[in-house]
């Protein structure tokens, strides 16, 4: 625990001028980044009398070792300045808004060449379109499934379309209406991506013109005695009413918002969102935060509206920016802040509170909402911060720890009867998963030789990484005015000099944990002494009941079965096991999946995966004629005889080819070879 006056700046050292600010700790590590009109008066702030400063806030310049600052033209260009600081370096100490659940959202894969209507989760991905996110899985299946009469679409995954086409049959869906079965050629490319395209933009708002479109062709359809058609179109268009009648309508004049709301104690905040857009509620969304300082509401918007906008949450999620952002409170820079909104929509951004009407009153809703969301968080025993804290402090007292372990790092071995070895390495950092520095290891040469080898060498692997990238940057330590550019050689341990990054493994863990009772240990233990490091923790957590061993010990350390230290070291290793054997199966997979064409001259994975998209399986393939297998782009005659010679090799039965030729020989002679 340093004191802040050790690095405190120099008196008049600090510019009276805007910018960003950053603090680190002892390792080089960016733990908070801070924004101030004043960067004198804000940072003169933090090395007043510790018992003047909040709780966290005296927690975070006690961990702090240096301060360093940028100085900026404009509060715009600092507000992109933390933004992008914020988003790089995952400061601990910052506001971190995490999701309080997984929100589903209805996802059309229009990167595929038969886009695909589906229900998805997590972070969005490129060229696929978004529409939600929704509070229920099994609300959007069921406007899915009203909306696929009037627009049907593809809903099946990629396995099962191209069973489909192989056989010849569509699913119970293309037989019942529901789908326009491409797989099978009902329809083509060009049709279907229509279909789709009508659908986006029904789902997108525009309800009106679809319906009236479609009630003007039945009355044509009614006008010329096709009532079967005129019958079907009013079916349609009920279902397409009893979907639209499923969303509320808020607004009359169509606006589009996001309505943000906040509810807090003196520890957590949740803050709820309501997409509307085109005057009705599209969509819903949470996230919890910890205050990690004393923050007012205010702080909490200009926060939220950096992160989820910026796409700096979590869970990578990126929300577009509306055309009017209701918020409860105004942040300070809300000029800034509309500014920078903006910009990232390509159009004027309205930041503005809800004084009256129905925007107030849906704030309200939107509030309760809030509410209600940090109630149920707090019986959420992982997630809550004096939890965490009490269980950082039962580990401690457990293993008799100089200090809590804020840092702790799991490894895990996962393999077949010794094949494909793989180990995986878990961080938590106060309790919680940092998946950004999870790391997995491939295990060469230790096949048949077991776990305790395996951990050897992965623990030999991580920590001497650590130590070469400590020795790269120096053991020097930061100037406490913080000028980390213009003087590469004062970089803290850990730091690359040109990036001004941390290094991958330039961090020690205050605890090592390793899935495994003494063997385990030991053989941790003889990587790290081989190492010399003699200042990280070590233990191992045995499945059996439970044991927690420390290395040289005879007896194991129990943990009472109600503690919370026990909850999160069983976490932690759980996580350690999932990442391991995810892995694990990812290689063994590669492994068993074989092809006959592997290794064919001149052909590729991009073409091999043509040949089976337009013969459906190796049989088909084989039976083949060498100017069939020309037709598909990119194959000529030398490279078809290769194929067919690669076939013919692989089944004994099928004729053989001269390769260079081309010609079939006769197939007794191809038998023949293949018996010798």
């Amino acid at each position: 625990m340093a004191d802040p006056a050790s690095y405190r700046p120099a008196p008049g050292s600090i510019p009276d001028a805007p910018g960003v600010y950053r603090f680190r700790d002892e390792r080089g590590r960016v733990i908070y980044v801070g924004k101030a009109l004043n960067l004198r008066a804000r940072l003169s702030s933090y090395f007043q009398d510790l018992t003047n400063l909040h709780a966290r806030t005296q927690t975070m310049v006690t961990t702090a070792a240096a301060v360093e600052w940028t100085v900026v033209s404009t509060e715009v260009e600092a507000l992109q300045l933390e933004y992008s600081w914020i988003k790089e370096f995952e400061p601990r100490f910052n506001v971190r808004y995490r999701d309080d659940k997984s929100y589903p959202s209805l996802a059309v894969t229009l990167n595929d060449e038969y886009p695909r209507l589906q229900v998805m989760r997590g972070a969005k991905k490129r060229g696929v379109r978004y529409f939600g996110p929704y509070a229920h899985a099994w609300a959007i299946r069921e406007t899915l499934d009203l909306l696929l009469r009037v627009f049907p679409a593809r809903t099946c995954s990629a396995g099962v379309f191209k069973r489909a086409g192989q056989v010849g049959r569509p699913c119970l869906l293309g037989y019942i209406g529901k789908c326009s079965a491409p797989c099978v050629g009902r329809v083509d490319a060009a049709t279907h991506r229509q279909i789709v395209e009508d659908f986006c933009d029904f789902m997108a708002g525009q309800t009106g013109p679809y319906l009236r479109r479609l009630e003007k062709e039945m009355q044509v359809a009614a006008a010329n005695q096709d009532y079967e058609r005129a019958a079907r179109l009013r079916d349609d268009i009920k279902a397409l009413e009893r979907a639209v009648e499923k969303q509320a309508v808020v607004f009359g004049d169509g606006t589009d918002a996001d309505v943000v709301a906040f509810a807090e104690d003196p520890l957590e905040a949740a803050v709820q969102v309501f997409y509307v857009r085109g005057g009705r509620v599209r969509g819903q969304r949470g996230w919890v935060v910890d205050k990690v300082e004393d923050v007012t509401t205010a702080d909490l918007v200009e926060d939220f509206l950096q992160q989820v906008y910026g796409g700096a949450v979590d869970d990578g999620w990126t929300q577009p920016v509306p055309r009017e952002v209701l918020v409860p409170v105004l942040p300070d820079d809300a000029s800034a802040l509309s500014t920078w909104l903006s910009s990232l929509r390509g159009s004027n951004v309205d930041l503005r509170v809800p004084r009256r009407g129905d925007k107030r009153h849906l704030m309200e809703t939107v509030a309760r909402n809030a509410e209600q969301s940090l109630v149920l968080h707090k019986t959420r025993r992982g997630s809550d911060l004096t939890t965490r804290s009490l269980a950082l402090q039962e580990i401690q007292d457990a293993l008799g720890l100089p200090e809590a372990p804020l840092r702790i790092e799991c490894y895990d071995v996962s393999n077949l009867q010794g094949n494909d070895v793989v180990a995986s390495m878990v961080v938590f950092e106060d309790g919680l998963a940092r998946k950004s520095e999870y790391r997995r290891f491939v295990i060469r040469g230790s096949a048949g030789q077991g776990d305790t080898a395996s951990i050897s060498e992965v623990i030999t692997r991580r920590f001497r990484r650590y130590l070469e990238d400590r020795s790269a940057t120096g053991e020097a330590g930061m100037d406490s005015a913080g000028d980390v550019e213009s003087d590469p050689a004062a970089l803290p341990p850990g730091i690359d000099p040109e990036t001004g990054r941390a290094r991958r493994f330039a961090y020690a863990p205050n605890l090592v944990v390793v899935d495994g009772g003494a063997p385990q240990v030991a053989a941790a233990q003889r990587a790290l002494d081989a190492l010399g490091i003699d200042d990280v923790a070590l233990c191992g957590l045995a499945k059996r009941l439970e044991e927690v061993w420390r290395p040289g010990d005879v007896h194991p350390v129990v943990l009472p079965r109600a503690s919370e230290g026990l909850y999160l070291l069983q976490r932690v290793r759980d996580e350690a096991h999932r990442f391991a054997i995810a892995l694990h199966r990812t290689r063994r997979s590669k492994s068993m999946t074989t092809s006959a064409l592997d290794g064919v001259p001149g052909l590729g994975e991009t073409r091999r995966k043509a040949l089976l998209r337009k013969f459906g399986s190796l049989r088909r393939l084989s039976a083949a004629s060498i100017e069939e297998i020309t037709e598909v782009p990119g194959i000529g005659p030398r490279t078809a005889a290769s194929v067919l010679a690669a076939l013919a090799a692989r089944e004994p039965g099928l004729p053989a080819v001269n390769t260079s030729t081309g010609e079939v020989v006769d197939s007794v002679v191809g038998n023949d070879r293949d018996n010798r």
